[in-house]
């Protein structure tokens, strides 16, 4: 299973209040193999927030993919360079640009754009849900 936050307080509640904890609690019912920030959805993953904090370490122990936008994580300081695969004007690349996770964001995290999220997750993946 992967997730795509891309709603509002997608994050903050859906992640925070309901996924998260059964996570935490081994309850959840199926294997996460990873979750896609998209907008201010990403803002979870700063240093210091409770459920960035608390994603990162059961992240850590079962092994799931944190991924952010590229675009969306620039756009909020929480990543640094330049966008993936696509030129600052909108024009795609043929190599991937220079984009770096901000240091203030949680351990383990990855910044990224679809086609980095494609090859983390090839064969891993049984279901994507868009929350």
């Amino acid at each position: 299973m992967a997730y795509v936050l891309s709603s509002p307080r997608a994050a903050s509640h859906k992640l925070g209040q309901m996924i998260l904890p059964q996570l935490e609690a081994g309850t959840h019912g199926v294997e996460v193999v990873g979750i896609f920030f998209f907008d201010d959805n990403t803002l979870v993953l700063q240093k210091g927030n409770p459920i960035g904090e608390r994603l990162a370490k059961v992240a850590k122990e079962k092994g799931i993919l944190l991924m952010m936008c590229d675009l969306c994580a620039l756009e909020r300081g929480l990543a640094e360079g330049e966008p993936r695969w696509c030129t600052p004007e909108g024009e795609g690349r043929a190599t991937p640009g220079d984009c770096r996770v901000a240091p203030h964001v949680v351990e383990g995290v990855e910044v990224g754009c679809f086609p980095d999220l494609y090859r983390a997750l090839a064969g891993r993946v049984d279901q994507v849900i868009t929350l």
